[in-house]
């Protein structure tokens, strides 16, 4: 058998929809995903930001969709992966990347705050697996991506609704790999340690909870948008072929010891 990277690694014209890529993380995996030869689909809950993500795009001539939708609606996905398939014709991979957080001890939590959390993180999750496997289905083809985090295999004080949601993320992704399995669909996860963005780095301001992460990661340096792309196209890749259901962890060492 011969190899080349394009057969391994290609994702040359490849569709695929990222939620939550008006920004943050999943904006810097669509970008990336772009470099690689894709098409990704930026998906959010705001045009303006959408707009504004699209014109990085424009800048470097990559090319990029986006479609405005609230994953918390069955509708409203239905309606995006629609005109996605109207556009294009197939969707080739999901990147669900859209996720919030609400951090606060259990005494003081606020359930409605816990049912948000859930809503966003999970049920968004499991509405766009629903809405974009009918169509990989009947392409007998296609890569689910799930962003969840080592809070879904490790807890941590005032996570509760945070941790639960990722944890659940996890077993969803197992339970839909088995069940694609033998329908040429491949679901996993990737489950970063906390990841400096711009909306998340004044978590980090004080100078002990700083310490106190970096003493915990074997690599000593906190993860960075750009270190989660590379596992993701992985994941998005003809080269994943044969893995599917995992949980990979990119986490500089955090969950091995």
């Amino acid at each position: 058998m011969q190899y080349t990277l394009q057969d391994m690694f290609g994702l040359q014209n490849k569709v695929c929809i990222v939620t939550g890529a008006s920004r943050g993380i999943g904006l810097e995996i669509a970008i990336g995903l772009a470099n690689l030869g894709a098409i990704p689909v930026l998906v959010g809950t705001s045009a303006p930001l959408l707009e504004k993500a699209l014109a990085q795009f424009h800048e470097q001539n990559l090319t990029a969709h986006a479609v405005a939708a609230d994953v918390t609606s069955e509708e409203s996905v239905d309606r995006m992966t629609a005109e996605v398939m109207a556009k294009y014709g197939r969707i080739d991979g999901l990147v669900n990347c859209a996720g919030v957080s609400y951090i606060e001890d259990l005494v003081s939590f606020d359930i409605e705050k816990f049912k948000w959390v859930l809503d966003v993180n999970l049920t968004g999750t499991m509405i766009c697996c629903k809405s974009v496997s009918q169509y990989m289905l009947k392409q007998k083809s296609g890569r689910i991506v799930n962003i969840s985090s080592v809070r879904g295999l490790q807890g941590k004080a005032g996570y509760s609704a945070y941790a639960a949601s990722k944890g659940a993320i996890n077993t969803l992704t197992k339970s839909l790999a088995v069940e694609f399995a033998k329908q040429g669909i491949n679901v996993n996860a990737v489950a970063p340690i906390f990841t400096l963005t711009d909306i998340n780095k004044g978590l980090l301001d004080d100078q002990a909870a700083y310490d106190w992460v970096i003493s915990r990661i074997p690599k000593g340096t906190l993860c960075e948008k750009h270190l989660l792309v590379g596992p993701v196209a992985f994941l998005l890749s003809p080269c994943s072929e044969f893995v599917t259901g995992d949980i990979m962890y990119v986490d500089g060492g955090w969950t091995a010891g």
